[in-house]
Protein backbone atom coordinates (compact mmCIF):
# COMPACT_ATOMS: atom_id res chain seq x y z
CA UNK A 1 0.00 0.00 0.00
CA UNK A 2 1.58 3.57 -1.16
CA UNK A 3 2.34 5.76 1.76
CA UNK A 4 -0.67 8.16 2.59
CA UNK A 5 -0.32 11.73 3.00
CA UNK A 6 -2.40 12.15 6.23
CA UNK A 7 -2.07 15.65 6.79
CA UNK A 8 -3.01 16.86 3.31
CA UNK A 9 -5.73 13.88 3.40
CA UNK A 10 -7.18 16.00 6.52
CA UNK A 11 -6.35 19.75 5.45
CA UNK A 12 -7.61 19.30 2.07
CA UNK A 13 -10.13 22.82 1.34
CA UNK A 14 -11.52 22.08 -1.77
CA UNK A 15 -14.23 19.76 -1.83
CA UNK A 16 -13.83 17.54 -4.42
CA UNK A 17 -16.78 16.77 -7.30
CA UNK A 18 -17.95 13.76 -9.33
CA UNK A 19 -17.31 15.37 -12.46
CA UNK A 20 -13.81 16.15 -11.59
CA UNK A 21 -12.93 12.14 -11.03
CA UNK A 22 -11.73 9.32 -13.46
CA UNK A 23 -14.02 6.96 -15.05
CA UNK A 24 -11.70 4.33 -13.18
CA UNK A 25 -12.66 5.91 -9.86
CA UNK A 26 -16.01 6.21 -10.56
CA UNK A 27 -16.43 2.46 -11.44
CA UNK A 28 -14.78 1.48 -8.50
CA UNK A 29 -17.29 3.51 -6.30
CA UNK A 30 -19.75 1.65 -8.03
CA UNK A 31 -18.54 -1.87 -7.72
CA UNK A 32 -19.01 -0.80 -3.46
CA UNK A 33 -22.21 -2.03 -1.99
CA UNK A 34 -23.52 -0.48 0.85
CA UNK A 35 -25.86 -0.96 4.10
CA UNK A 36 -28.91 1.22 4.49
CA UNK A 37 -32.31 1.07 6.77
CA UNK A 38 -34.09 3.81 5.73
CA UNK A 39 -38.16 4.34 6.43
CA UNK A 40 -37.47 0.60 7.33
CA UNK A 41 -35.88 -0.44 4.05
CA UNK A 42 -33.19 -2.66 4.33
CA UNK A 43 -29.83 -2.80 2.23
CA UNK A 44 -27.44 -4.22 0.98
CA UNK A 45 -27.59 -1.38 -1.91
CA UNK A 46 -25.00 -0.64 -4.38
CA UNK A 47 -23.69 2.11 -5.09
CA UNK A 48 -24.15 1.84 -9.26
CA UNK A 49 -27.86 2.38 -8.11
CA UNK A 50 -27.27 5.26 -6.39
CA UNK A 51 -26.21 7.06 -9.54
CA UNK A 52 -28.79 5.54 -11.46
CA UNK A 53 -31.34 7.00 -9.47
CA UNK A 54 -30.14 9.98 -7.64
CA UNK A 55 -27.29 12.91 -8.61
CA UNK A 56 -24.81 12.30 -5.46
CA UNK A 57 -22.04 14.85 -5.01
CA UNK A 58 -19.43 14.97 -2.37
CA UNK A 59 -19.57 16.84 1.01
CA UNK A 60 -17.32 18.34 2.60
CA UNK A 61 -17.32 16.82 5.98
CA UNK A 62 -14.23 18.36 8.63
CA UNK A 63 -12.08 19.47 5.41
CA UNK A 64 -12.58 16.17 3.61
CA UNK A 65 -14.82 15.14 0.66
CA UNK A 66 -17.16 12.16 1.65
CA UNK A 67 -19.46 10.71 -0.92
CA UNK A 68 -22.93 10.10 0.77
CA UNK A 69 -25.56 7.89 -1.07
CA UNK A 70 -28.27 11.15 -0.85
CA UNK A 71 -28.92 13.61 -3.94
CA UNK A 72 -26.71 16.70 -4.10
CA UNK A 73 -29.90 18.68 -3.47
CA UNK A 74 -30.07 17.28 0.44
CA UNK A 75 -26.47 19.19 0.72
CA UNK A 76 -28.09 22.61 1.78
CA UNK A 77 -30.11 21.04 4.23
CA UNK A 78 -27.77 18.45 6.37
CA UNK A 79 -25.89 19.48 9.30
CA UNK A 80 -22.76 17.43 10.39
CA UNK A 81 -23.40 16.81 13.98
CA UNK A 82 -20.51 14.63 15.09
CA UNK A 83 -17.54 12.55 13.62
CA UNK A 84 -15.67 9.96 14.73
CA UNK A 85 -12.42 9.28 13.37
CA UNK A 86 -10.21 6.40 12.81
CA UNK A 87 -7.06 6.15 14.59
CA UNK A 88 -5.72 5.60 11.27
CA UNK A 89 -7.95 8.13 9.44
CA UNK A 90 -8.80 5.45 6.96
CA UNK A 91 -12.37 5.81 8.51
CA UNK A 92 -15.14 8.04 9.99
CA UNK A 93 -18.63 7.84 11.71
CA UNK A 94 -20.47 10.59 10.65
CA UNK A 95 -23.98 11.82 12.65
CA UNK A 96 -25.90 14.03 10.72
CA UNK A 97 -29.38 16.10 10.20
CA UNK A 98 -30.99 16.44 6.96
CA UNK A 99 -33.86 18.09 6.77
CA UNK A 100 -35.00 18.20 3.48
CA UNK A 101 -38.35 15.92 3.94
CA UNK A 102 -38.30 16.52 7.86
CA UNK A 103 -37.02 18.70 10.27
CA UNK A 104 -37.76 17.03 13.95
CA UNK A 105 -35.09 15.35 14.94
CA UNK A 106 -37.02 11.97 15.43
CA UNK A 107 -37.31 11.30 11.90
CA UNK A 108 -34.25 13.88 10.35
CA UNK A 109 -31.31 12.20 11.57
CA UNK A 110 -29.13 9.46 9.93
CA UNK A 111 -25.64 8.27 10.68
CA UNK A 112 -22.80 7.26 7.78
CA UNK A 113 -19.64 4.91 8.23
CA UNK A 114 -17.52 5.67 4.93
CA UNK A 115 -13.61 4.25 4.30
CA UNK A 116 -11.38 5.63 2.18
CA UNK A 117 -11.14 4.16 -1.15
CA UNK A 118 -7.74 2.73 -1.90
CA UNK A 119 -5.20 5.14 -3.32
CA UNK A 120 -8.36 7.80 -3.30
CA UNK A 121 -7.94 11.19 -0.65
CA UNK A 122 -12.26 10.80 -0.54
CA UNK A 123 -14.45 8.69 1.56
CA UNK A 124 -17.23 6.51 0.38
CA UNK A 125 -19.93 5.68 2.84
CA UNK A 126 -20.23 1.67 3.55
CA UNK A 127 -23.32 2.74 6.28
CA UNK A 128 -26.26 5.18 6.27
CA UNK A 129 -28.85 4.64 8.34
CA UNK A 130 -31.67 6.68 9.90
CA UNK A 131 -30.50 7.68 13.49
CA UNK A 132 -32.73 9.07 16.11
CA UNK A 133 -30.99 12.39 16.77
CA UNK A 134 -30.40 12.39 21.13
CA UNK A 135 -28.10 14.58 23.05
CA UNK A 136 -25.23 12.86 24.56
CA UNK A 137 -25.30 12.29 28.12
CA UNK A 138 -24.42 13.93 30.47
CA UNK A 139 -21.97 11.22 31.79
CA UNK A 140 -20.42 10.67 28.23
CA UNK A 141 -17.30 12.61 27.80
Amino acid sequence: MPDVNYEKLLTVVKTMKISEISIETLEKIKSVRWDRIIEKHEGPESWESVFRYEEPEFLSVEECSILLPVDKSHHPNITIIRCIWSADKNSVTVFLSDTTYEDDPFFSGFMAVCDRLKNEEFFLAILYHEWFIIERAAVCE
